[in-house]
């Protein structure tokens, strides 16, 4: 199984929260490294938001698409 998939609504609409099984390796601002736990959709034409426990200090931080890219995977042809 890929994740939980879990859907909320809110003031603004229906959203949801994918929580991954497996944590994603990514990378964030500055080059950090950290594994992406959960994502949740921020609605229509909006960056989803991404949280990401970071590797070298354990803090857990959020960012949008636009912040964040998936750890490089030579068997799954994403390139650095």
């Amino acid at each position: 199984m890929a994740g939980k998939r879990v859907d909320a609504v809110d003031s603004t609409g229906c959203h949801m929260m994918l929580e991954f099984a497996k944590p994603i390796p990514v990378v964030v601002e500055g080059g950090k490294e950290g594994y992406a736990i959960y994502v949740t959709d921020s609605g229509a034409f909006e960056n989803d938001m991404w949280c990401v426990a970071l590797c070298d200090c354990g803090t857990v931080r959020h960012y949008r698409s636009d912040q964040i890219k998936i750890h490089h995977n030579a068997t799954l042809g994403i390139a650095k």
